[in-house]
């Protein structure tokens, strides 16, 4: 069997290309890092090195790597005959990889079974994204695609940090981690991924991990900023900090229990396990790295409005995710292009227009004059 995945980085080599290794798949890894892929290109294997409660040190082998843009037939030529395409780029990169994905999937030879394609990012039914980008590229004359390739959406979670210097191609990242795979697109050719969980509906896992595990996280790095500590553990060690990302949590809770029917003690459970993969001291994330892309983080499907917008629509005001994106509005790290763009809407926009700009939200909508007032209040710190 064989993998081809787009994206060599931390989370690819750490965490997807790990599983697809353990499942038996040969894993040929496209990116366009060239230094990155000249290293995996001359390696042998590389480690994963699983930091907690659990400690653990998996070796990674059976890999090739290949440069999407220099080398781009040999990558379309490896797609023609994989048995699975993978992503781990971000979900604003995915239109760059779509082309060639495309390209492989024209070029492979009737009577093949379909190409199962998996996004697996950080968005909600990312692979529905980049279908609707191959979709775009794809030649009629190349055959029908739905019968070349089927896509199924994915829900991913695990921490990987930042990486500390001399590692090589070893990656550290948390013990923990969860890859929930819509099965409905696979219909009797289900791929067998033992580290992976198959589900009839994926909806609400998307939404449960995004709401808790996302929000969370993010609410934890701008508390932490505003707070001047440095690590999220540091921060999750803060009592204040802890208060404030709890009760963004339980407001979460509250809408996925509503919404989606989940039962409200194994809920609570799974909060309090994201909770505890937040202070973990083996990982040195800091808040700057997770709080970068406050833009994304802040626009309307996301972490921060998504679910505060629901439950304002609900009735209820959310006032521990308000707060949360009142910190995220002061996040001003001038390292983060996002951070900068974000303060430069700030100051040169009205507070309607700029809370319009940042969220997306209606004028209209029950949320909007919560959020215009924080803006107001960030402009004004300016």
């Amino acid at each position: 069997m064989k993998a081809v995945h787009f994206g060599a980085g931390n989370i690819g080599r750490g965490f997807v290309g790990l599983l697809l290794h353990e499942a038996g798949y040969e894993v040929v890894f496209a990116d366009v890092a060239d230094a990155l892929i000249s290293q995996l290109a001359a390696a042998d294997s590389y480690r994963v090195h699983e930091v907690g409660e659990t400690p653990a040190v998996r070796t990674v082998d059976n890999f090739r790597a290949l440069n999407s843009g220099s080398q781009e037939d040999a990558v379309v030529a490896e797609i023609a005959t994989a048995d699975v395409v993978t992503t781990a780029v971000g979900p604003h990169i995915l239109k760059f990889v779509a082309p060639v994905i495309a390209k492989g999937i024209a070029a492979r030879a009737a009577g093949l079974a379909p190409l199962q394609v998996m996004a697996c990012e950080n968005a909600i039914n990312a692979t529905d994204i980049l279908k609707s980008e191959i979709t775009a590229q794809w030649d009629p004359a190349a055959g029908d695609l739905a019968a070349a390739a089927v896509f199924a959406n994915t829900a991913v979670d695990r921490i990987v940090p930042n990486q500390e210097a001399g590692q090589g191609l070893d990656v550290t990242v948390e013990t923990f981690y969860e890859w929930v795979i819509d099965r409905t697109p696979f219909g009797d050719r289900q791929p067998v991924i033992p580290g992976a969980t198959f589900v009839d509906d994926l909806g609400p896992y998307i939404e449960r991990k995004l709401f808790t595990v996302n929000t969370g996280h993010a609410s934890a790095a701008y508390f932490g900023f505003d707070a001047g500590l440095e690590k999220i553990s540091d921060a999750m060690a803060d009592q204040d900090v802890a208060a404030d990302v709890r009760a963004v949590l339980d407001e979460t809770k509250e809408l996925l229990v509503a919404k989606h029917g989940f039962n409200r003690d194994e809920q609570e459970a799974y909060v309090q396990k994201i909770l505890g993969r937040f202070t973990n001291p083996y990982l040195p994330d800091t808040v700057n790295r997770v709080g970068r892309a406050p833009l994304r983080k802040l626009s309307r499907h996301e972490r921060f409005i998504g679910p505060a917008a629901e439950l304002a629509e609900r009735g209820i005001v959310p006032e521990a995710l308000l707060g949360a994106m009142a910190a995220a509005l002061r996040f001003n790290d001038p390292a983060d292009a996002e951070a900068v763009e974000l303060g430069q809407i700030l100051a040169s926009s009205s507070p309607e227009d700029a809370t319009a700009r940042i969220t997306g939200l209606e004028p209209t909508h029950p949320l909007f004059p919560a959020v215009c007032a924080l803006v107001t209040e960030a402009k004004a710190a300016l």
